[in-house]
């Protein structure tokens, strides 16, 4: 099951990190832009030239044409696709999972190859794999840990039955 953007959150040492990442694929392949979209159809971050067209809307149906894949992966038998590439006459896209909960949206046109793009995606997913890793044990751990109102609930039952 895909989690949102809104059960983790990173810090902006985490978003500096993910951004270079990004700009250095950017840089070894020419793309024109790279995405990130949160398996809920969140846009998480952006690199390269802006877009021309809605972030919000293009995110929302990056996540569903990734979960209608994963659908139709697991009707031919497999458990999921980890990548798709759609072709057009003068854009292209690649898409790529990220720890199981983020997409990587790469938008590139003539300027570079297909292959460079596969090439090069497959370091950078490494790459975001465990800088979201390492944000999503942080966030799991930060909520297990008893914070300053732990036991609350229990003294104003007390207080109050």
């Amino acid at each position: 099951m895909a989690i949102g953007s809104a059960s983790w959150s990173f810090t902006e040492e985490d978003f500096g990190a993910i951004t270079r990442t990004l700009q250095r694929f950017l840089t070894e392949t020419n793309a024109r832009c790279a995405l990130l979209v949160d398996r809920s159809g969140q846009l998480v971050a952006t690199v390269g030239e802006p877009p021309n067209f809605d972030p919000t809307a293009f995110a929302t149906l990056t996540a569903a044409d990734f979960s209608a894949n994963d659908q139709l992966a697991k009707l031919i038998g497999e458990s999921d696709f980890n990548s798709l590439f759609h072709q057009g006459e003068k854009e292209s896209m690649y898409l790529a999972d990220v720890a199981r909960r983020v997409i990587l949206v790469a938008l590139f046109d003539n300027r570079t190859t297909l292959g460079l793009v596969r090439l090069k995606i497959k370091d950078t997913v490494l790459e975001l794999t465990k800088l979201f890793h390492d944000v999503f044990t942080r966030g799991k751990s930060a909520t297990q840990q008893p914070g300053l109102l732990a036991g609350a609930d229990d003294e104003i039952d007390k207080l109050f039955g």
